[in-house]
């Protein structure tokens, strides 16, 4: 993903109101940015932080900037955007960077699945097995250390659900995937946030054990792009 323009700097002097993050630029003047996060941004909303930024160059926007990346405790970039974390992995998938997600005919986004009013991120079909592969998206900023990240970063009653819809495809004979979207540069391991959300964790672990495939990539991140290169090692 290439940000056209590139993302500008900034220091983060502080995110509020969920939405909303005041960065003061390079001249001393601050900026109130769109912020598009609902999870705590736990570790990576410190004030004083160095932070990267889109400009929609649309002035009819009553805040016009998007914050995009965070510098966490360590230095790594952290992704916020949560809106790029499925645009990340539909690159993956359409440049076929996948092995095992190879030979699909069709991807479709947002489609209607499951016994709890869900919708997955994207469904793969027309394969020569004839198992449909449903995908599920989860963005990842939360640092443990600087070489491991940790899911979710707030309880998520959400989050279990999709993991129980996700079972549910695995009991009806189609593939499963839980796709965590490390948005973290320099992520090598992944582990749930059991300190944080142990029913999550509790229920990740079954899901593994019911067949739900979970695979997790880390992103290079700057401000010219950004991109899923390389697999994160689990520790479920």
């Amino acid at each position: 993903m290439l940000f056209n323009p590139p993302l500008s700097h900034g220091i983060l002097v502080k995110r509020y109101q969920r939405f909303l993050a005041d960065v003061q630029l390079e001249s001393g003047e601050i900026i109130t940015l769109h912020c598009p996060n609902t999870g705590s941004m736990r570790n990576c909303n410190a004030p004083g932080a160095r932070v990267l930024f889109s400009d929609s160059g649309n002035h009819q926007r009553k805040y016009r900037h998007t914050l995009e990346a965070v510098a966490t405790p360590s230095g790594a970039w952290a992704g916020v955007n949560t809106s790029r974390a499925n645009l990340l992995v539909q690159e993956l998938i359409e440049n076929q960077e996948i092995d095992t997600l190879q030979g699909y005919a069709t991807c479709r986004r947002e489609v209607r699945y499951g016994t709890e009013n869900s919708r997955v991120d994207f469904l793969l079909e027309g394969h020569s097995h004839g198992a449909a592969c449903y995908v599920e998206v989860k963005n990842v900023t939360l640092e443990a250390d600087s070489r491991q990240v940790q899911f979710p970063d707030a309880v998520t009653e959400r989050g279990r659900k999709h993991l129980r819809e996700l079972m549910g495809v695995c009991a009806r004979g189609h593939r499963a995937i839980l796709f965590f979207c490390v948005q973290h540069s320099s992520a090598e391991f992944f582990s749930p946030a059991d300190e944080i959300d142990p029913a999550y964790g509790t229920v990740l672990r079954e899901a593994s054990a019911a067949g739900v495939e979970v695979m997790a990539w880390a992103a290079r991140i700057s401000a010219q792009e950004s991109r899923l290169e390389r697999k994160v090692n689990l520790n479920l």
